[in-house]
């Protein structure tokens, strides 16, 4: 497609100009309808739903986004050159390197089409990072309010006052609990139930926490939206956002597969859930449901849980609180129990995020060393055909600084183009990321952050980058093989 697309352009040169070496790409007026165009079917594109669970429209948008913003150059190069080239008529340098820009639109547009695609992607993966690590941040503050958390291991032994085995994991009898919450430093404690359901044999199980809710559901859940009153008679629950997606738990109704895995203890009808909110859990991809503590013991009658949060008392030492904990645990049920703490939890999670995203700066680089060499082999091919004007130019006067200053210059008005237009593409692309593909993929959502410094930082290094290429490229235009240049019209 490439080949035939530049054999369409090379026929519409002139012919007699052409062999004189006058001949240039005639403008296209109407490229900017045509991108424009891409541009409104891209947006169309990322409001469709995904296709068997995969953002395959998504996907397209992102392709026609990238592809609209290419073919825009040529316009967007007219519209801000055009208003900065008088300012600029009365220096020469900077005056030749904007007007080859304006009067090479298209020679312009193909030499950072390169830099513009690779930067615009560069700009999406940073702001869908960023967005990602500050929304897991801002989760991990939220469901993780205790000084300390102790977790029951599967090789308790059993025991009414220990830590006892389930099906799931391993669980702490309530004896055990309340003797946690009475050690020395301990301010108070709270406790957290989990038990895998198989709502529906198609999809993988969900998790069902049973925790206390009575300090407010949106200070112990990261609740999407506000909580619904529940209504009397019905058992709230709150459901992460992939029940929304998978199950169709959508809030204000009842959730009946939880009614039918989640019978009660004593027989009778099984009750009616209704769901009062919806809530964002990174950690289980499937789903999860909340529910209050009191009402998973009323229909269940178990009352052991998995997980104790303990808050320290002010200036209590937390190498003691553990080693306390430890001792009782191994007194009581004689196992071993995992304890760590908020810092502990917190710095492990960030650390994993970070490395499973490091990758993502290396490909920025590499698409961004891509694009420059781009943007080097088209201003090698330049000089090779430009030597005579340089030849002029060096007869007018110009020194080889000066020559290098002009190539320079038109490198740095032509990777700003780029840049301009890559960092726009690019938050374009980085809201279909974060707002379409993500939810559709993963089915939960993020709040989208935009680190300015950083991206501002990669457009002025690519901006750099593209100058010194373009200086670097022009250095054999500028020698005495140029001045000779200007005999063979001689």
């Amino acid at each position: 497609v490439g080949g035939w697309w530049s054999a369409r352009a090379a026929q519409a040169l002139p012919e007699a100009q052409t062999l004189k070496g006058l001949g240039a790409p005639p403008a296209q007026g109407r490229s900017h309808w045509l991108a424009l165009g891409l541009i409104a079917l891209g947006v169309a594109l990322a409001k469709l739903p995904a296709i068997r669970g995969v953002p395959v429209a998504a996907y397209l948008s992102v392709a026609c986004l990238l592809v609209g913003g290419i073919t825009a150059l040529p316009w967007l190069i007219a519209l801000l050159y055009d208003r900065i080239a008088p300012l600029l008529s009365r220096r020469v340098l900077p005056m030749l390197a904007i007007e080859r820009a304006r009067r090479m639109r298209g020679t312009a547009a193909v030499a950072v089409s390169g830099v513009v695609a690779s930067l615009s992607l560069a700009v999406a993966l940073t702001v869908m990072v960023a967005s990602f690590r500050d929304s897991v941040t801002h989760w991990l503050d939220i469901v993780l309010p205790a000084d300390l958390y102790v977790r029951a291991t599967s090789s308790g032994r059993g025991g009414n006052s220990g830590a006892e085995s389930s099906t799931d994991t391993a669980t702490f009898a309530p004896a055990l609990v309340q003797a946690l919450s009475r050690l020395p430093g301990v301010a108070r404690s709270g406790t957290l139930r989990t038990r895998s359901l198989q709502l529906d044999t198609a999809q993988p199980a969900v998790t069902l926490i049973s925790r206390h809710l009575e300090g407010g559901v949106a200070q112990a859940l990261p609740l999407v939206g506000r909580a619904l009153p529940v209504p009397e008679g019905q058992i709230g629950i709150y459901v992460s956002e992939p029940m929304v997606e998978l199950y169709g738990a959508r809030p204000g109704s009842s959730f009946a597969p939880l009614s039918n895995a989640l019978a009660p203890a004593a027989g009778g009808a099984p009750a009616t859930f209704f769901v009062a909110g919806v809530w964002r859990d990174y950690a289980r991809q499937f789903g999860a449901i909340a529910i209050e503590a009191r009402d998973f013991e009323r229909l269940t009658g178990d009352r052991d849980v998995s997980d104790v949060a303990l808050w320290l008392a002010p200036g209590a030492s937390e190498g003691a609180v553990q080693e306390a904990v430890r001792a009782l645990a191994a007194q009581r049920a004689g196992s071993e129990v995992e304890i760590a703490s908020v810092g502990q939890i917190r710095a492990v999670s960030l650390r994993i995020f970070d490395r499973s995203f490091a990758v993502t700066y290396w490909l920025q680089a590499v698409a961004i060393a891509i694009g420059l060499f781009g943007i080097a082999a088209s201003f090698s091919a330049q000089v090779l055909a430009r030597r005579k004007e340089f030849g002029l130019l060096a007869h007018l006067g110009f020194t080889r600084a000066q020559v290098l200053a002009v190539v320079a210059g038109e490198g740095a008005a032509w990777t700003a183009i780029g840049a301009v237009a890559g960092l726009g593409l690019g938050l374009a692309v980085s809201v279909v990321l974060v707002k379409v593909v993500n939810p559709q993929s993963f089915h939960w959502t993020m709040d989208l952050l935009l680190p300015w410094g950083r991206l501002l930082a990669l457009c002025a290094a690519v901006v750099a980058a593209g100058t010194v290429t373009a200086w670097m490229a022009g250095r054999a235009a500028a020698g005495k093989d140029a001045v000779l240049a200007v005999k063979e019209d001689w």
